[in-house]
């Protein structure tokens, strides 16, 4: 299954009800398990990003269809890369040769 990284921020709505928090990514991470995918790992970070998430799903329209989603609630802005692990990027490297 493709692995995707997020980078989020915290939107001003996001902060005002920053306690309510933890039950926004318990509910982040029901929604992207009924979609069919799954959450690996949550960081809080400093920095530029406030969080950033690892999670699979199972195509590039379900990773993007789970962003819109999490987005449209208000509470964080997303940028989000797809990840490739080492075996692909190695086949990738391999196949220019």
């Amino acid at each position: 299954m493709p692995t995707y990284v997020m980078l989020a921020n915290w939107t001003d709505q996001g902060l005002k009800s920053i306690a309510d928090g933890p039950k926004r990514v318990d509910a982040a991470k029901k929604s992207l398990e009924d979609m069919g995918g799954h959450f690996r790992s949550l960081y809080m970070t400093m920095g530029q990003y406030d969080l950033v998430g690892i999670y699979e799903a199972p195509d590039d329209a379900v990773a993007a269809r789970y962003i819109l989603l999490l987005c449209q609630l208000g509470n964080v802005r997303t940028t989000s890369m797809k990840a490739f692990p080492e075996e692909a990027y190695r086949q990738i490297i391999n196949s220019i040769r």
